[in-house]
């Protein structure tokens, strides 16, 4: 089907001078590869090579002590983050050179960007430790960075690994887009599977909360002033991340400043405004909490005594809906994403 899209494509007629995309769809011999996609494979390439020879030398006997937590990854971490640096290195080569459709290459670069991303779940705690210091979240510098880095190569190689679907799928080389040549409408209403997903962010949001106050964890205890005040601050940007945030990413406020915001009212919402945080918190709550869940099942299945330890029965409300929180918000970003996206300058998509 994408070969036949493809030819297609291929035997339209090419634009004359002046006239508008959509009445001439360029040739695909015609259409160069994007320039800030020509970079992400070498880049990829570097930063693995480079990370995974730090790694190596800690693997092998020269670790820091990583702060209060012990450790800077999880799930593949020492000679296991080795390994996936080497794999993503060889992969990042292979999608710069690969010249025709190759599937299992595609799974492979997807498979272990994934892989690398999930070895970062403290990274989560990192950010809102930095962010506000009156939580007492440790943090370590070293750990903080070694996880960035990790992030990095994971965020390349995924770079790179569109990159190369672009190339090798859909009807345009550059955007990788298939249907009619119609630029996407951002004051469209959206899809109803992107409402069903916002709400559902927002009903996983009060789920947590009420889950911690039914179950009496509500009181933190005798607090600082300044702790109290981090608090608050936490507090009251978990419940915009949670309601407000997702919401904005279905409702037309959340394109257009409403009329009662002063100097903005009728402009724009810069499409980043949103869409830069939810997708920050989507991806770091899924990570986070899904190691959390996988490490939940194994002390459900073989129990391991801790002192003053949370009930299972809250970890198994909470945990789950952190996740769901996390999917809403990723598929309501998602359709955000594609709704307010300028079109294609070679295919008018």
């Amino acid at each position: 089907m994408a070969d036949q899209r493809r030819q297609n494509m291929t035997n339209a007629p090419m634009a004359r001078p002046g006239e508008r995309p959509s009445e001439g769809l360029p040739r695909l011999d015609a259409v160069p590869t994007p320039r800030r996609l020509s970079w992400t494979a070498p880049a990829a390439l570097a930063t693995a090579l480079c990370y995974g020879a730090v790694q190596s030398y800690w693997a092998s006997g020269h670790a820091p002590s990583f702060g209060k937590l012990g450790t800077d990854l999880l799930v593949f971490p020492k000679w296991g983050a080795v390994a996936l640096c080497a794999a993503a290195a060889v992969l990042a080569h292979a999608l710069r050179t690969v010249s025709r459709q190759r599937t299992a290459l595609l799974v492979a670069g997807w498979a272990v960007s994934g892989a690398l991303l999930i070895c970062c779940p403290f990274l989560l705690l990192d950010v809102v430790g930095s962010l506000i210091p009156g939580l007492r979240i440790p943090f370590d510098l070293t750990a903080f960075l070694s996880r960035t880095a990790c992030v990095s190569v994971a965020a390349l190689l995924g770079a790179a690994t569109l990159s190369c679907q672009r190339r090798l799928w859909g009807d345009c080389p550059r955007c990788s887009r298939t249907g009619e040549p119609v630029p996407p409408d951002p004051f469209a209403p959206p899809p109803r599977w992107a409402w069903w997903a916002a709400y559902g962010a927002v009903a996983s949001c009060w789920l947590r909360i009420m889950a911690q106050y039914g179950l009496g964890f509500g009181s933190p205890g005798p607090l600082t002033s300044p702790q109290a005040a981090s608090l608050a601050v936490f507090e009251t940007g978990f419940v915009l991340a949670g309601t407000v945030l997702p919401l904005s990413l279905v409702h037309r406020w959340g394109r257009t400043f409403p009329r009662w915001v002063p100097l903005l009212a009728g402009r724009r919402v810069p499409r980043l405004l949103p869409l830069a945080p939810a997708t920050g918190i989507s991806v770091g709550l899924l990570v986070y909490f899904g190691v959390g869940i996988c490490q939940l099942v194994g002390e459900t299945i073989h129990p391991v005594p801790h002192a003053d330890s949370i009930p299972l029965s809250f970890l198994w409300v909470a945990m789950p809906a952190y996740w769901l929180w996390g999917l809403g918000l990723g598929t309501a970003a998602l359709s955000y994403h594609h709704a307010t996206r300028r079109p294609c300058r070679h295919c008018n998509r």
